[in-house]
């Protein structure tokens, strides 16, 4: 069982950056996504990275955000710049076997999640 533990969270202002980790204890053929969950929201997809290193991220972070890995390191990556205060959230590390499927925005496609890293961003 590929187990998630993510780290890098943290408060910044506004236009600042983060970058967030997720250490991956089996590095498998596997998708990779990393999600996030405002207080009274729905968990959402940010960003997934396929088996072939192909990325698909949300609109709203589109040219902010960018997920990457490291597959000598066993590491996902998501590096956020321009953070804005709608940012600010729970961010979780998401795995699934085999490809990444067209619904991977959607957190019923992902079966593994590690335990989340608070993002905090004030105005």
């Amino acid at each position: 069982q590929v187990q998630l533990v993510e780290s890098g969270g943290g408060s910044v202002q506004a236009g600042g950056s983060l970058r967030l980790s997720c250490a991956v204890s089996k590095y498998a053929s596997v998708c990779m996504g990393w999600f996030r969950q405002a207080p009274g929201k729905q968990r959402e997809g940010v960003a997934a990275i396929d088996v072939d290193g192909t990325t698909r991220s949300a609109d709203s972070v589109k040219g902010r955000f960018t997920i990457s890995k490291d597959n000598a390191k066993n590491t996902l990556y998501l590096q956020m710049n321009s953070l804005k205060p709608e940012d600010t959230a729970m961010y979780y590390c998401a795995a699934r076997g085999g490809r990444c499927s067209r619904y991977w925005s959607s957190y019923l496609d992902f079966r593994i999640w590690g335990q989340g890293t608070q993002v905090t961003v004030s105005s």
